[in-house]
């Protein structure tokens, strides 16, 4: 198969398992507490991720890269799996699965607002005017529709999805000071998470169910939104002859994760998520295809000045 073919195989693939996630977020949490899910999901992750290190024959880079930067895993670790997936499936709790999944999207909006002043990048116009019709948005689901009365069924599941998005890209903000080997980092971040998540799990919460359904869901979770899914996309990626193509693939996880959400949790989907998830992902899409778009037009005036 041709490796551009091959990339949209992968990328297909883990566009599709992302798209299940939301959904198997609330089947779990029907079983689990958020931190009892963690502790199942990453559990599961590190164990996949450490299978297929195991298979790629990359084990001993875990030593190499831990000694080399043990303090930044460390912080890594807190943020990712610990801190934001806490977050994450506690406002999954608290808020009907299409409301979550929309609002977390907003991150791909947040994170070059974030990189200017972390990372000294260029803010473009462009990048504000999406986050304003993206946030636009926002409002438009977390009121219900209702933009003129300003009131919110969950102000703290609101509060706590908005939240996941920032931790999620200060997450990736950091990784950007990353030189080692994304799978690898990945799992070590999650090997020091797990301390973290214990500890918590044993002083504040119970010991997770290990019947059969719920271990399932949470094994689910684990390996579908935290550890195979990762790798498919960074062997799509990796394979990719134009990684701008497959980049737009993820523009399709959010409309099938709502078709998931309406068929198997049988939510009927508010006139006001379809409303607010259109004004998200036009955000995105104008965030990325008007630099494209700018970036084509300036090679074009310059060859018609030669």
């Amino acid at each position: 198969m041709k490796s551009s073919n091959l990339a949209y195989v992968y990328g297909m693939a883990a566009v599709f398992l992302w798209s299940t996630v939301a959904t198997a977020f609330k089947i779990a949490l029907g079983f689990y507490s958020p931190l009892q899910l963690v502790f199942v999901a990453v559990l599961t992750s590190i164990i996949a991720l450490g299978a297929i290190l195991a298979w790629q024959k990359k084990l001993p880079l875990l030593k190499a890269q831990l000694l080399r930067r043990p303090a930044f895993y460390l912080v890594t670790g807190l943020i990712n799996p610990f801190l934001y997936y806490v977050v994450l499936f506690k406002a999954y709790s608290l808020l009907p699965a299409q409301q979550a999944l929309s609002l977390n999207y907003t991150w791909a909006v947040l994170l070059p607002l974030l990189a200017a002043p972390l990372l000294k990048q260029h803010l473009r116009k462009s990048d504000m005017i999406a986050a304003l019709i993206a946030y636009s948005g926002v409002f438009i689901i977390a009121t219900g529709g209702d933009v003129s009365g300003f009131r919110f069924d969950s102000p703290l599941g609101i509060g706590l999805v908005l939240t996941s998005t920032l931790l999620w890209c200060l997450y990736w903000i950091v990784n950007t000071k990353d030189q080692g080997d994304p799978v690898v980092s990945l799992l070590l971040s999650f090997l020091i998470g797990l301390p973290f998540i214990t500890v918590t799990l044993l002083l504040t919460d119970t010991l997770p169910s290990f019947s059969l359904s719920a271990v399932m869901a949470g094994m689910y979770v684990g390996l579908f939104e935290m550890g195979i899914t990762f790798v498919l996309w960074l062997m799509a990626l990796k394979t990719a002859t134009r990684t701008a193509n497959i980049s737009t693939l993820v523009f399709l996880s959010p409309v099938m994760s709502i078709g998931f959400i309406a068929w198997i949790l049988q939510e009927t989907i508010a006139t006001a998520t379809y409303i607010g998830l259109g004004f998200i992902l036009s955000g995105m899409m104008l965030q990325q295809l008007f630099p494209r778009y700018l970036e084509r037009k300036t090679k074009l005036n310059a060859k018609l000045a030669d």
